[in-house]
């Protein structure tokens, strides 16, 4: 088996979590401190603190000390680009779904579904 099949297997393990997806989208914005993205996202500490280990590990993110804080952030910005281009089909996928149980023209539930990208 080709060895980037693996590697990008072993990413997409550690993105099956809704939190580091979001914690993805944030450091893609701006670079971090775990306070920061902790307050930003409504998690404590700790729980940031832990995704981000396990997001390091994997090679997601980059961490750089800043004086007494540790700053992260994208370790290659592609990752979003496809992260992105993900989010968009299954925002497809959720208008088609909607649309076909309630009987709908997918323009029309486009319209309520929020966009963040």
């Amino acid at each position: 088996m080709d060895r980037v099949y693996e590697l990008q297997a072993e990413t997409l393990r550690t993105l099956a979590h809704p939190r580091r997806l979001e914690i993805l989208h944030e450091l893609a914005a701006k670079p971090s401190n775990v306070g920061s993205l902790a307050h930003r996202l409504g998690m404590s500490q700790p729980n940031v603190s832990q995704h981000l280990a396990l997001m390091r590990a994997s090679g997601l993110v980059l961490a750089e000390r800043q004086g007494r804080e540790i700053e992260y952030r994208l370790a290659d910005p592609d990752v979003i680009r496809a992260c992105a281009l993900m989010r968009q089909a299954m925002q497809r996928r959720l208008m088609s779904l909607a649309s076909a149980s309630i009987g709908e023209r997918p323009a029309a539930v486009e319209g309520r579904l929020s966009v963040r990208s």
